[in-house]
């Protein structure tokens, strides 16, 4: 009961109907609200002996006067609002009925446990009803067009309708042009067959605003099952029902977005697999993207610590300045994290991805989005994995190049660092690795290797390898020789395999006491900052000798046999020269070393001295290895 209903007027004469009512029970009737006695009917005042007056002038508290107070107060604080507790007080030959509301409480006292009282049930249902927080309506189906004879409070906040706009109308009168026919039909077909249903549907105030309405139908019956009403529940649930359609907007405008998307990572695949240099690689990206409807362009930049930016290097659909390396941009700010990076800068969304493959930088690509449209994060996956194949392709070019161009720049790295394989071995076994060439496996052990020239006991490097807690290291001697032997390498930390994959050339290596002594070649065009980056990140106690620019010496096929020719003496020229137009290295053989000897008028030792210098000459020529020369014999 809320306090205008349980207050009384001059002398304790309740005003409204329902009081009026109650004060004709024979059971007691408390309300209570604020710690007061806010009404009590004519069996209350009589039992707990409240004088006249004392209500009205609100100076009597529950506890003055109500047996087992205690215990009701803890049943209403444990009651929920709209609900009824009941509560035992044997002391006071009484069984109370607690009924919480949302202000104060009903408390109806009854003579025994079997005892009820019906007026009061039905003033509880009366109230919960009209001060529901959804709105309720009832109907009746045997008058004409089923019109409404009740709403509630609530009903009238929603709608804006008063009792009298609707009493004797169809609910239907809340529908507009945007109503759904669908939730319409399925209302109309449930009250035709007489069962509950619930829909979503816009509905219109009566001032002409909309609003969404989860509307739930029920009927209503007798006692002999048939239906004498229907009862209706509005929900007014427009803040939900907006956030669901924007959602469904924006993830059909994703998923739009996310198939061209889809399209764009196959075509870039494509122009990074078809592209011949870096840089018509870069263009034909930012083209691409730049095509989308969905973005406004695309732009890629490199890091130049000379000038303290990142500088656009390639653009497409936009025209950007570079960008300070400590501004905040997100351009800048994905390099040094390596991860993705977005913000909103005058009205643009711009998103940053990083550039890298194997460690090594290689940029920032920016795509740009206009009328502040958010990037996803599921398109943003999409787009690092674009930024990745990218970063791949020109590492690809990179390597490549290292391997074709004259403009290159020779680094000296010392590193002090036993993670690598042949500065461990060097220190282990006490002699001294040189970098020869690396060679390809075949069968079972397929795969990379590098040789060494070792200055020391063979045995005790295969023993400090085989010492090694590296389960992949593998040491096999292929020559010995009087002061060392040469080694075949494979597994542990590979510098060579390593540096390869990063665009960089291995001229040297020669490990000593644990350290190393590395030379690099690196193109001009790669970003030489980033590799000598990755190897200072890779191993520790990396000092950088020297850079220095260097323009590798071409060298024509004929220049290369004049070369050759001119290190050659007139006998070790003689011997190839007769062995290869003999067929010497033909098989079966059509001469023998014997008949070529004779030919040349020297004995057969003589010849194959000769011919075996020759040959080491050349192959020396072939490999570039000057290093392993000997004098001649």
């Amino acid at each position: 009961m809320s306090n205008a209903d349980a207050e009384p007027g001059a002398g304790e004469a309740p005003q409204s109907p329902a009081s009026a009512a109650l004060e004709h029970l024979v059971d007691p009737v408390v309300a209570v609200a604020d710690g007061r006695i806010s009404y009590a009917n004519g069996a209350a005042r009589s039992a707990f002996g409240i004088r006249e007056g004392q209500v009205t002038e609100g100076d009597v508290t529950p506890s003055d006067v109500l047996a087992g107070w205690p215990r009701l107060e803890a049943a209403i604080d444990e009651t929920t609002v709209g609900t009824a507790r009941r509560v035992e007080l044997e002391e006071a030959g009484y069984v109370a009925r607690v009924h919480r509301d949302a202000d104060a409480a009903t408390i109806v006292y009854r003579p025994d446990e079997s005892a009820t009282s019906t007026e009061s049930d039905r003033v509880v249902k009366e109230r919960a009803i009209n001060e529901a927080p959804v709105g309720i309506t009832i109907s009746d189906p045997d008058r004409e067009d089923n019109p409404l004879v009740y709403v509630n409070d609530a009903y009238e906040e929603m709608t804006g309708y008063s009792y009298d706009d609707v009493v004797g109308r169809n609910c239907r009168l809340l529908q507009g042009e945007d109503s759904s026919e669908e939730a319409i039909a399925e209302m109309a077909a449930a009250i035709d067959e007489d069962y509950p249903v619930t829909v979503e549907i816009k509905n219109y105030r009566k001032d002409g605003t909309e609003f969404w309405n989860e509307v739930t139908i029920a009927p209503v019956r007798n006692d002999a099952g048939e239906v004498t009403n229907y009862v209706g529940f509005q929900n007014d649930i427009t803040a939900r029902k907006e956030a669901e359609l924007e959602l469904e907007h924006r993830t059909e405008e994703l998923e739009y977005i996310l198939d061209r998307v889809e399209g764009l990572v196959q075509d870039v695949t494509a122009a990074v697999a078809g592209s011949t240099s870096r840089t018509e690689l870069k263009e034909s990206v930012c083209d691409r993207i730049a095509s989308e409807d969905a973005y406004e362009g695309a732009w890629i930049g490199e890091r130049n610590p000379a000038t303290g930016t990142v500088e656009v290097r390639t653009s497409a659909g936009v025209d950007p300045d570079s960008v300070p390396i400590e501004a905040d941009h997100p351009a800048a700010d994905t390099l040094p994290n390596e991860a993705v990076a977005v913000d909103t800068i005058d009205g643009t969304t711009h998103a940053a991805f990083p550039l890298f493959y194997n460690d090594i930088e290689y940029g920032v690509l920016t795509v740009c989005t206009d009328d502040y449209r958010e990037i996803d994060d599921r398109e943003s996956v999409v787009l690092s994995a674009l930024a990745r194949a990218i970063a791949s392709g020109v590492n690809a070019r990179e390597t490549s190049r290292v391997l074709e161009t004259d403009a290159v720049v020779a680094v000296e790295l010392e590193v002090e660092d036993d993670a690598i394989a042949p500065a461990a071995l060097s220190a282990d076994a006490g002699c001294r690795l040189e970098y020869r060439r690396s060679v390809h496996r075949s069968g079972a052990d397929s795969g990379t290797a590098s040789l060494f020239s070792v200055a020391g006991d063979p045995d005790a490097i295969t023993e400090a390898a085989e010492a090694r807690d590296t389960p992949d290291l593998d040491c096999r001697v292929v020559v010995e020789r009087d002061d060392g032997c040469l080694i075949e390498l494979s597994g542990g930390d590979d510098p060579v395999a390593w540096l390869s994959e990063r665009g960089a050339r291995i001229r040297s290596i020669e490990a000593e006491d644990g350290r190393t002594s590395l030379t690099l070649e690196i193109p001009r065009s790669a970003n030489v900052r980033s590799v000598v980056e990755a190897v200072e990140d890779r191993y520790e106690r990396t000092d950088v000798r020297s850079f220095q620019q260097q323009d590798r010496s071409g060298e024509t096929r004929q220049e290369f046999a004049d070369r050759l020719e001119s290190d050659l003496t007139d006998r070790q020229f003689a011997a190839l020269q007769r062995a290869y137009l003999g067929g010497y290295f033909e098989w079966p053989r059509p001469t023998t070393g014997e008949e070529l000897a004779e030919s040349m008028d020297v004995s057969r030792p003589t010849f194959h001295e000769h011919l075996r210098t020759a040959e080491g000459k050349l192959c020396r020529a072939f490999f570039g290895d000057e290093r392993s020369e000997r004098p001649d014999r």
